[in-house]
C-alpha cells in the first residue's frame, strides 16, 4: 500500500531516535506472531504479551491499519513476497514511516512454514523525496509566473496576474498585490483576484487597519500570518478588519527595500486554515520577484514618459519660437515694401512685442535652469502685496486684451505687506493670470484677488475657462506638462509656467494649490505667502478692467486675388494682413475658427492661409468643413503653423491642405505659394 502523506516538519527529524531504524520480525504461517521479537519491542516499545498474536497491528496507525491487515492476509493466502508503506508507532508515540517486506521460509515439501521479514524506518527519505517534490513544484510554479508575466508591461497587468495565479495555486479565496505609498502608511490594492461571487479588495487603506504589532513587523519586513482570525486577533489587533470583509486566515507578505516598506502579497481564505511554511514562503517569493519585474516595468515606463515629454517639450519649444519670429519676418518684410509711416511704426511695435515675448521664453528656460540648480537668489524686501498684483496685471495685460478677456480685481488694502522678492512675486502672479488667459475662452471672466488671513497673504486666480479634469490635476505643476483636454483650446506655452509658479512660491515659503469641477467649469488658482511681521491684514475692494481685442474685417481692392487669413497670434495676424495688402492683395482675416467659416463663406476667397492650433474649432476642423462645402472646392489650403516636422506635413496633406507653410514663413516663400494659388507675381 501506499501510506498516507506526512505533513513536512523540519524539526521531527532532530527528536531523539528510537534504538534501531529497523526491525526484524517472524510470524507463523498464518500471519500471528508467535515468538519473540525484540527488535520489534525496542521500536514499538510493544511486551510480547501486546505484540503477540494479531496484537502487532496495535502499533499500526489506524489510518492505516485496514489496508495492511488486508494486503498481509492477501500475501499470506497467496504465499507472494510482499512490500508495502505505512506509519509506525515508535516507542516514544510519534508515527514513523516505515518500508515493510516479508517472504515465506518454506518446509522441504514446499509448505509456509513461517514468514520472516524486516520494517525499515525511512521517514527521512520519504521527507527528503517529499521536500524535493515540493521544492521542484514551488519552482515550476516561479517559472510560470515568470513566462505569464514577462511580455507585460503595465505594472497593474503584472500585480492582476500574478495575484490571480498564486491565488488559483493555493486554493485560496482571494489574492492580492498592493504597493505601499512612500509615506509608508497607505497601501493600494489596484486590482485582486477572487473566487465567483467573492467581493474584490482593491483599494486605498491605511497600514493601522492590521493593528500595531503587526503593522510593525510588516514594517520590518516580518510577515503576518493568521492561521485563524477569531482564536489569534482580537479587534483591535485586525480582527475587526478581516471579519469585516469575510477572512478567516490570512498570509500577508511584506517586502522591504532600503528600510522601507514598499508591496505586500496577501492571501485570504474564508475559513480557518493552518498554513504551511512553504505556503507562507510561496507567497513572499512571489512578492518578491514579482516586484522586482514591477520596478522594471514602471522605470521603462518612466523612461517612456520622460522621452516624450522630451519630444513633445522640443517640438512646443520650436513652435513658441517660431510664433514670434513669424510677425517679426513679416514687419521686417513690410518694412521693405512700404514707407507709409503709420505701417512701419506698425511693424516696429511688433518687432518690439515680440522680440520682448521672446525673451520672456527664454527667461523662463533659464528660470527653470536656475531653481534646478539652486542659483537662484531672492532679494527680498517689504512690499505691499496690493502694488505687486498691480505690476502682474500690467504684464499679463496683451494676453487678457488680445482674447477679450473682462478681468476683475479685489485689491487688499497698502498695509498687506510681503517680506518677498518682488520680482519673482510678479512673475508668480502674471503666470497665473496668463495661464487663465491662455485657457478661458475669448470673451471670458478672470479675477484676481488678494487679503490677509492670519500670518499668510492669499492671492486667488478665478477664471470660467476649460477647466481641468479631476484625474489630471496632480499633473499641472509638473515641468513640461500640457494637458492634453486643453491642447486645442490653449494659446502656446512651453508647460513651465505652473511650475515655476510652485518652485517660486516654495521658495518664498509658500504654497499653491488649484480646484476645478471638472472639464467647462473654470479652475481656481490659490496661492498663500507669509506675510512681513508688521503687515495689518486687512481687505481690499473690487475694480473692474474691461479689456478689448482686434476687431476682424475685409479690405482691399475688389480686382485683386482674395486671400482669407486665420491666425490667432494679434501680432502675426496683423504683419501678415498688412504684407499681404502691401502686396496688392484682397484680405480678410480671422482670429479662430468659428469666424473663418464665417469669413469664408461671406468673402469666397482663392487662398486660404490657416493656422492649426487655434482656440475652438481647431485648422484641421475648419479645413474638413471647408473642403466639405461645394462652394469651396477651388479653394486652395494652405496650412501655417509652427509646426514643422516630417509628421506635421504628411498629417495637414491627408487633412486636405494643399501646402505647408512653416512659421516663420520665409517671404519668398509665401511669395511662391501666393504665385502658385492665388496668381501673384513673384
Amino acid at each position: 500500500m501506499s501510506a498516507s502523506e506526512i505533513p513536512f516538519d523540519e524539526n521531527l527529524d532532530a527528536q531523539a531516535p528510537a534504538p534501531s531504524a529497523a526491525l526484524v520480525w517472524h510470524t507463523n504461517a498464518v500471519g500471528a506472531i508467535e515468538v519473540e521479537n525484540p527488535s520489534w519491542s525496542a521500536f514499538t516499545g510493544q511486551d510480547f504479551l501486546h505484540y503477540r498474536g494479531w496484537g502487532w497491528t496495535e502499533a499500526v496507525h489506524a489510518d492505516d491499519r485496514p489496508e495492511v491487515l488486508r494486503r498481509w492476509q492477501t500475501a499470506v493466502a497467496s504465499g507472494d513476497v510482499f512490500l508495502l508503506h505505512y506509519r509506525l508507532r515508535r516507542r516514544d508515540g510519534e508515527y514513523r514511516e516505515v518500508m515493510a517486506q516479508g517472504a515465506p521460509v518454506l518446509a522441504a515439501d514446499g509448505v509456509v512454514r513461517e514468514w520472516v521479514g524486516t520494517c525499515v524506518d525511512v521517514t527521512a527519505e520519504r521527507r527528503a523525496q517529499a521536500a524535493l517534490r515540493a521544492s521542484e513544484e514551488r519552482l515550476r510554479f516561479l517559472d510560470s509566473i515568470g513566462q505569464a508575466t514577462r511580455a507585460l508591461t503595465d505594472a497593474t497587468e503584472i500585480m492582476a496576474v500574478t495575484a490571480r495565479m498564486l491565488g488559483e495555486h493555493l486554493g485560496a479565496t482571494r489574492c492580492a498585490y498592493a504597493d505601499v505609498e512612500p509615506d509608508n502608511d497607505r497601501f493600494t490594492i489596484r486590482s485582486d483576484w477572487s473566487r465567483p461571487g467573492v467581493p474584490s479588495s482593491a483599494g486605498v487603506y491605511s497600514l493601522d487597519l492590521f493593528g500595531p504589532q503587526a503593522t510593525s513587523n510588516l514594517r520590518r519586513g516580518r510577515h503576518l500570518v493568521v492561521n485563524d482570525v477569531d482564536r489569534e486577533l482580537g479587534d483591535d489587533g485586525g480582527g475587526r478588519m478581516f471579519n469585516a470583509i469575510g477572512i478567516k486566515a490570512i498570509i500577508c507578505a511584506g517586502l522591504v527595500k532600503e528600510g522601507r516598506l514598499v508591496a505586500m502579497m496577501a492571501v485570504h481564505q474564508a475559513h480557518p486554515r493552518r498554513w504551511t511554511p512553504l505556503e507562507i514562503s510561496v507567497a513572499a517569493e512571489v512578492v518578491d520577484r514579482s516586484w522586482a519585474h514591477i520596478e522594471r516595468v514602471r522605470a521603462a515606463a518612466l523612461l517612456r514618459e520622460q522621452d516624450r515629454h522630451k519630444d513633445e517639450f522640443l517640438a512646443t519649444l520650436a513652435h513658441e519660437l517660431r510664433n514670434p519670429l513669424a510677425p517679426i519676418k513679416y514687419a521686417i518684410a513690410l518694412l521693405r515694401l512700404s514707407i507709409d509711416p503709420a505701417r512701419q511704426a506698425q511693424a516696429h511695435n511688433i518687432i518690439d512685442r515680440q522680440t520682448s515675448h521672446m525673451a520672456r521664453l527664454i527667461d523662463d528656460l533659464l528660470d527653470v535652469s536656475r531653481i534646478s540648480r539652486g542659483l537662484i537668489t531672492l532679494q527680498r524686501e517689504q512690499v505691499p502685496l496690493r502694488r505687486l498684483m498691480l505690476e502682474a496685471v500690467e504684464t499679463a495685460r496683451p494676453a487678457i486684451e488680445s482674447a477679450r478677456h473682462r478681468l476683475t480685481l479685489q485689491l487688499p488694502d497698502e498695509g498687506v505687506l510681503l517680506d518677498a522678492d518682488p520680482a519673482r512675486i510678479v512673475q508668480v502672479i502674471g503666470n497665473l493670470l496668463t495661464n487663465a488667459a491662455k485657457y478661458t475662452p475669448d470673451g471670458g471672466e478672470i479675477r484676481l484677488a488678494g487679503w490677509a488671513a492670519g500670518a499668510r497673504a492669499v492671492v486667488e486666480v478665478v477664471d470660467n475657462g476649460v477647466g481641468v479634469p479631476p484625474e489630471q490635476q496632480g499633473r499641472l505643476f509638473q515641468m513640461f506638462t500640457q494637458l492634453h483636454h486643453s491642447a486645442g483650446r490653449a494659446k502656446g506655452g512651453l508647460g513651465i509656467g505652473l511650475s515655476l509658479v510652485r518652485k517660486l512660491t516654495e521658495m518664498h515659503g509658500g504654497s499653491v494649490r488649484m480646484h476645478s469641477d471638472g472639464l467647462d467649469e473654470g479652475s481656481t488658482f490659490s496661492i498663500e505667502l507669509p506675510l512681513a511681521q508688521q503687515a495689518a491684514p486687512v481687505a481690499g475692494g473690487p475694480q473692474g478692467l474691461p479689456l478689448q481685442t482686434l476687431p476682424q474685417g475685409a479690405e482691399g481692392l475688389e480686382s485683386a486675388p482674395r486671400v482669407l487669413v486665420v491666425e490667432d497670434n494679434p501680432d502675426g495676424l496683423q504683419m501678415l494682413v498688412s504684407l499681404l495688402q502691401a502686396l496688392g492683395l484682397r484680405v480678410a482675416w480671422a482670429a479662430d475658427g468659428a469666424e473663418a467659416l464665417r469669413q469664408a463663406q461671406a468673402f469666397r476667397p482663392q487662398l486660404v492661409l490657416l493656422d492649426l492650433g487655434l482656440p475652438g474649432l481647431d485648422g484641421y476642423e475648419v479645413a474638413r468643413r471647408l473642403r466639405a462645402d461645394p462652394g469651396h472646392a477651388g479653394t486652395a489650403l494652405v496650412a501655417l503653423t509652427g509646426w514643422g516636422a516630417e509628421s506635421d506635413r504628411r498629417r495637414t496633406a491627408e487633412a486636405g491642405f494643399d501646402a505647408h507653410l512653416t512659421k516663420p514663413v520665409e517671404p519668398d516663400a509665401l511669395r511662391a505659394v501666393l504665385g502658385h494659388f492665388a496668381r501673384v507675381a513673384g
